[in-house]
């Protein structure tokens, strides 16, 4: 949640007066897009990458204040816990070399920060899930200090009524209750955005919802939590419940969760902001000054502050954004599907094989959500949560639609990687980019292997050599940030 706020206590009047401002926002949005007021298209993309500060036995750190006060940059943020941080890129023309500029900025920053945190005891590690954490990590006493922090954390609990539960049955089976939210924080991810126009807006997104099981097999990375191995990519799973204000007799009704994959395609952005108006109540019914629709009829572009905090707290994986830069409105498509890490080649690999899709499907005269009930592909995201490169997917074939059962592996590297190197020629990307980063997907389906692969391996090799479970996700761990900072793409890591 990137808005700033402060610690309140709201009554019922707030959010009567709350849900009044949302459908002034709503209202302005059309008008927005009624009277064409978006930025003119600039294929421009972004990163922001969450980061763990563990010691040099692999273990968390607590200490992002300190870590950030030597950092000393705008590019370095908080996250939710004090052993998390987080990075953003500055936005990038989808065009040339861009994915080579962005690993030399990602390999810089992060060489620098992770130099700078060492003068305090941190490492950084870039993971979906730090395998060391244990629950006494994930505690209140562990959040970082920010209001925004401390007051989603009230809002969530008292809502909900309740303690938050953990249940993941995976590999094996973890059951957990936590009096916070502080659990959220094991998941870092990567985030990808797309600025898009309003007229391509639902096509964006519907190829992003596509294509988001295909992006978690590639590159699943967050098999372990609580020194339990659960999903392969355990971290939705864990987001999911860890957010949940729904006691178990609203889940019983079908109440829909905070954390969403969503239930249908869409024809608009108003589809989404809307849906989550009308769905999800809001955790944060804060009112600013602004009338949207008076600033719309003096000529001004309004902020839609109510929308866009309370869009905030509806964690789509795919994200519709709305934001005013330099005067001038605009739309992104913000992708959350992604774990961080291994590596920046595999971030960039992870990146070139997101961009590339979506672009492609967005493209086609026959567009994959005409041809796949939205059921598959949230039935493609669950199985490759769970089961990572080693899933099997549905995917249609042909125009008529028939839906195949398809390996993941498979379907990436026979039908998409090409869908994806297409979809990277139409943004203008240099060859030389395109074939080495979605190489690198290619050798992982070919291997069959990602960093929840790795991990796992290395972590039942040290375990056959009679290392006791925590000591073998820390030695795996201390492992896994050597081959980090070595910077070679997660296929080519040795398991032995």
């Amino acid at each position: 949640m990137g808005e700033k706020v402060v610690a309140s206590v709201f009554d019922l009047a707030d959010r009567r007066l709350h849900r009044r401002k949302l459908q002034q926002c709503l209202v302005g949005l059309e008008r927005l897009l009624d009277e064409g007021r978006f930025d003119r298209p600039r294929n421009l993309m972004g990163l922001e990458i969450e980061l763990n500060l563990a010691d040099s036995h692999g273990l968390p750190r607590m200490m992002n204040e300190e870590v950030l006060e030597r950092i000393a940059s705008r590019d370095f943020q908080t996250e939710l816990a004090q052993f998390n941080i987080e990075v953003n890129i500055a936005p990038h023309r989808l065009s040339g070399r861009v994915l080579d500029r962005l690993g030399e900025e990602l390999r810089t920053g992060l060489g620098y920060a992770d130099r700078r945190a060492s003068e305090v005891g941190a490492r950084i590690v870039m993971v979906g899930i730090l395998p060391t954490l244990e629950a006494q990590d994930l505690v209140s006493a562990n959040l970082s200090t920010a209001d925004r922090y401390l007051l989603l954390n009230e809002r969530i609990l008292t809502m909900r009524g309740e303690d938050i539960t953990l249940d993941i049955q995976g590999v094996e089976h973890l059951v957990y209750t936590s009096a916070s939210i502080a659990p959220e924080a094991a998941c870092t991810s990567t985030q990808m955005h797309l600025q898009v126009t309003p007229g391509r807006f639902a096509g964006v997104w519907n190829a992003a919802q596509a294509v988001s099981g295909p992006q978690i097999a590639a590159g699943a990375n967050s098999p372990f939590l609580f020194g339990r191995e659960l999903w392969r990519e355990t971290r939705p799973i864990l987001f999911q419940q860890a957010t949940d204000t729904r006691p178990q007799e609203l889940r019983a009704q079908g109440v829909r969760p905070l954390t969403w994959f969503g239930e249908r395609w869409i024809d608009s952005v108003t589809d989404l902001f809307a849906e989550n108006v009308r769905y999800f109540p809001a955790l944060l019914p804060i009112c600013e000054d602004e009338d949207p629709l008076r600033v719309l009829d003096d000529g001004g572009v309004p902020r839609l502050r109510e929308l866009t905090l309370h869009n905030g707290t509806v964690y789509r994986w795919n994200r519709p954004v709305y934001e005013v830069v330099d005067g001038v409105p605009h739309l992104r498509v913000e992708n959350r599907v992604m774990p961080a890490g291994p590596t920046v080649a595999d971030v960039l690999a992870n990146t070139a094989l997101y961009y590339g899709l979506v672009r492609a499907l967005a493209d086609a005269p026959h567009p994959v959500w005409q041809r796949m009930p939205f059921g598959a592909a949230a039935a493609n995201f669950d199985a490759a949560c769970r089961y990572g490169i080693g899933a099997v997917l549905h995917w249609p074939r042909g125009r008529g639609g028939s839906l195949a059962e398809i390996p993941a592996a498979d379907l990436l590297r026979d039908e998409l990687l090409p869908l994806a190197a297409a979809g990277l020629d139409a943004w203008g990307i240099d060859p030389v980019d395109r074939d080495h980063y979605l190489g690198i997907i290619e050798e992982r389906c070919r291997k069959r292997t990602n960093g929840a692969e790795w991990q796992s391996a290395v972590f039942h090799r040290m375990l056959e050599r009679g290392l006791d479970r925590r000591p073998a996700l820390a030695a795996m761990t201390q492992r896994y940030r050597e081959y980090m900072e070595g910077g070679e793409p997660v296929h080519t890591w040795p398991v032995a």
